[in-house]
């Protein structure tokens, strides 16, 4: 539940009330004191007795817009009509579509696009199958892929119900790199079934992003399509958020003058996002890193530890710290948090050293309230956007993807996820460095550009972009 009035509770109420009078100043006014904002207010006809008005207004939740369209009903003299749901409004009949890049106007256009002139572009692929990236939609297609089994916050709700998921996802890489995206929701939760229908669905894309996949099933179907395919692999959860995490904590040690090599940090949550994150945190240069999980801190000595877990014991928290995690966090310069809600309080963040940053990440409730971290942090970042320094995945995936595929890389590797890091904080410069601007807007207009150059030459791509000028024959 969202704790102050959103924009994905947004409601418009079409609704009569008397011409002329107070009417209009009432609605808003019960609209506020019911808690809700309106955002807009329109007269979409006119008569001598009666005013038809659309009203728009931002609620906390379903329940609150409710509330809120009873509140207006009880104004004197308003009869409400419809009630629509903004944001199911935009969902509705899908919010993506196919274009053909040619029309189609004559039997000439036909002869070309389709049969019998496509014969000879089939034919020419066939005998030099590289041309595909040219001569098909392969050079800036990606599949969006996920089985529904941990979908945002909502768990395991099945691959349907996670469809508006990924038509979201692939809104955003068209609208940020210009790249086709291809929400594929599988109905199997079977590791090898999984990896059999990418397999066998890889030769008409140039990537694969795979998406909301719990752990650890997640690791192990990365890992062998990565083995098994010639095209880049990408876990957004993992790999796209280590990405932001890292860029925004370079930037926090910059606002409080802190090196990476330096500070202790302290995470919680070792799952797909989490252990990415640990992994780029690493390869960055961290070296006193200490994880907890709901068993508590991660460390050699505890026992039942395997897969993942294990690694993450072998490599993490030389000192040998073990605990809760409210006692490892004491002296901390860093708070990461990819866990669960409400986790640590004031008193906790005031046992940090000084300067402390915060990042808590948990959605959309985080480990501690921001507000409650502020008071003792120096920088504090959540995963929301309702508060300022908004770590999200968003402002990654669309340009890793970019340079990607305009370097035909076949695979991802650490070196261009620091790059693509490095690429996203410099993006805030250093006159607009601040502790509650740590990471640039998603539409920023050098974002998605600059985290693309940077991987495309980290993946061995041509420093200027070529241009066709030749095509088979």
């Amino acid at each position: 539940m969202s704790a102050v009035p959103s924009v994905s509770y947004s409601i418009t109420v079409r609704l009569e009330v008397p011409a002329g009078g107070a009417a209009v100043s009432q609605l808003t006014t019960a609209v506020e004191q019911a808690g809700g904002i309106v955002t807009a207010l329109d007269v979409t006809a006119s008569g001598h007795e009666r005013l038809r008005i659309d009203v728009t207004c931002a609620a906390r939740d379903t329940e609150h817009a409710d509330q809120l369209v009873e509140a207006m009903r009880a104004v004197t003299g308003v009869i409400i009509g419809k009630v629509s749901d903004r944001t199911f409004l935009m969902h509705l009949g899908g919010k993506i579509e196919m274009k053909s890049k040619h029309p189609i106007r004559n039997r000439d256009d036909l002869s070309m696009v389709y049969t019998p002139g496509v014969a000879r572009v089939c034919l020419a692929i066939a005998k030099n199958p590289e041309d595909a990236r040219r001569l098909t939609s392969k050079r800036n297609s990606i599949a969006v892929i996920t089985d529904g089994s941990a979908v945002l916050g909502l768990g395991n709700i099945g691959p349907a119900a996670a469809l508006p998921v990924m038509e979201g996802k692939a809104v955003l890489f068209k609208r940020f790199a210009d790249i086709d995206a291809w929400p594929l929701c599988l109905d199997t939760q079977d590791v090898e079934e999984i990896i059999t229908v990418v397999k066998a669905i890889a030769p008409g894309f140039a990537g694969i992003n795979l998406e909301d996949i719990s752990a650890p099933r997640c690791f192990e179907i990365e890992a062998r399509l990565r083995a098994a395919l010639d095209i880049p692999v990408f876990h957004d959860d993992q790999h796209g958020t280590a990405i932001v995490v890292l860029a925004a904590l370079y930037n926090a040690l910059r606002v409080v003058s802190k090196r990476i090599a330096d500070v202790k940090i302290v995470m919680s949550g070792a799952g797909a996002a989490g252990t990415a994150i640990i992994k780029l945190l690493l390869a960055a240069g961290a070296r006193h890193l200490v994880v907890s999980d709901i068993n508590g801190v991660v460390h050699r000595g505890r026992p039942g530890l395997s897969g993942e877990l294990a690694w993450v014991a072998e490599h993490t928290n030389a000192a040998g710290v073990s605990g809760t995690l409210k006692e490892a966090i004491a002296g901390a310069d860093v708070f990461i948090g990819v866990s669960a809600p409400h986790l640590l309080d004031g008193e906790d963040v005031a046992k940090m050293a000084p300067g402390s940053i915060v990042f808590a990440l948990a959605n959309p409730e985080p480990e501690i309230e921001p507000t409650e971290a502020l008071k003792y942090a120096a920088v504090v970042a959540t995963g929301r956007s309702d508060f300022p320094n908004q770590i999200n995945n968003v402002l990654a995936f669309p340009g890793v993807f970019r340079g990607l595929l305009d370097a035909q890389s076949a695979e991802i590797t650490t070196s261009m996820l620091l790059a693509a890091a490095r690429a996203l904080a410099a993006v805030v410069t250093d006159d607009e460095l601040n502790a509650a601007y740590i990471m640039p807007s998603v539409f920023h207009a050098e974002v998605h550009e600059k985290v693309a150059e940077a991987v495309r030459r980290a993946a061995g791509g041509p420093a200027d972009l070529p241009v066709d000028t030749e095509v088979a024959s």
